[in-house]
């Protein structure tokens, strides 16, 4: 299991709205600042997202390697994929998958898949045997 991810983002302030439209669909709402000061020398200044009381998936200006990343959100839906991939269009996004089964996955994979603006892949899924009871 992964406790974070940084990615670095060429424009901080147009990331940092473009997230926070694109996850609060699938509940992830929390923000926080980190300063770089406050670490060791060098450490970058970050803007933490997150749910459930954990900051997992954090933003720093820096250098963009685009495509070179893939950050898949769960969702705990259909509807909360659909839902982040409207957010994310409205916001800035390129589309690289409209809502849909990814059969060649497995019939119950249910996904999105836009570019974040610095073109970074990023995919809204629910797996429906991940949220079985």
């Amino acid at each position: 299991m992964l406790d974070h991810v940084f990615i670095s983002v060429s424009d901080i302030g147009r990331s940092i709205r473009f997230y926070t439209a694109a996850l609060t669909p699938l509940g992830i709402t929390a923000r926080l600042d980190y300063d770089g000061k406050n670490g060791p020398p060098g450490h970058p200044d970050l803007k933490g997202f997150g749910a459930n009381g954990r900051v997992f998936f954090w933003l720093r200006e820096g250098v963009v390697e685009g495509r070179t990343v893939h950050v898949g959100f769960v969702a705990s839906s259909q509807a909360e994929v659909t839902a982040a991939y409207t957010a994310a269009m409205e916001n800035g996004a390129v589309d690289n998958g409209a809502p849909g089964a990814r059969l060649h996955y497995d019939p119950d994979y249910y996904a999105a898949n836009v570019l974040d603006p610095d073109g970074y892949s990023l995919e809204f899924v629910y797996k429906n045997w991940q949220h079985a009871q």
